[in-house]
């Protein structure tokens, strides 16, 4: 069985990623690897953020991985926060901190904008993307309860205008810009299984 670190500790994704893969490869979170380490984010674009990861990972352990990296980009804002979603207020701001300054900064500005993840794949030593986008728009002001992040202000295209954090995970994910990523780089990781059956 093909060995396959996922470069998160993120409990929920890991098992989605196996709940879809079956049998067929192990997946191993990094504490499941052994692996405590902080893993930096220097660059401007998702893509090199993701690599930098995967990179990290591949170099300490030689075994195959992949890591990804998700930004939140509104088209009136040359596609900020991006990169920065997470620490768009500040380094340690709040997901209410970060929401209050992009709706302060949208005021008056077009409100399109869409979540973007990106998943780099290092297998045999060779780099491999994929990416995975959900268009929407910026609420006026938070709506719901559930989610994270942004999710209280994104309204994804043909959600009858709620807010993800107004919908179930059933609901959010069949718009998810992650899981979309995801279903490619499984769709990739069966084939390549398929081939070396």
């Amino acid at each position: 069985m093909h060995k396959l670190i996922f470069a998160t500790n993120n409990k929920n994704k890991v098992l989605e990623v196996r709940s879809i893969l079956g049998n067929r490869f192990s997946i191993l979170s990094l504490k499941e690897a052994g692996i405590n380490i902080t893993i930096p984010e220097p660059h401007d674009t998702l893509q090199d953020n993701a690599a930098e990861k995967a990179q990290t990972i591949f170099n300490l352990t030689g075994t195959n991985c992949f890591s990804e990296d998700t930004g939140l980009e509104v088209a009136s804002l040359n596609n900020l926060p991006g990169v920065l979603s997470a620490r768009y207020a500040g380094n340690n701001s709040t997901d209410e901190q970060n929401i209050a300054k992009l709706l302060h900064n949208l005021t008056g500005k077009d409100r399109r904008a869409r979540f973007r993840t990106v998943i780099c794949l290092i297998w045999d030593s060779k780099k491999y993307f994929f990416e995975g986008v959900c268009e929407g728009s910026i609420a006026s002001t938070p709506f719901g309860n559930s989610g994270f992040g942004y999710d209280p202000i994104f309204i994804p295209n043909g959600g009858n205008d709620r807010t993800f954090a107004q919908m179930t995970i059933e609901e959010k994910s069949q718009f998810s810009h992650r899981k979309k990523a995801t279903n490619k780089l499984i769709q990739f990781l069966l084939q390549y299984g398929q081939n070396k059956a």
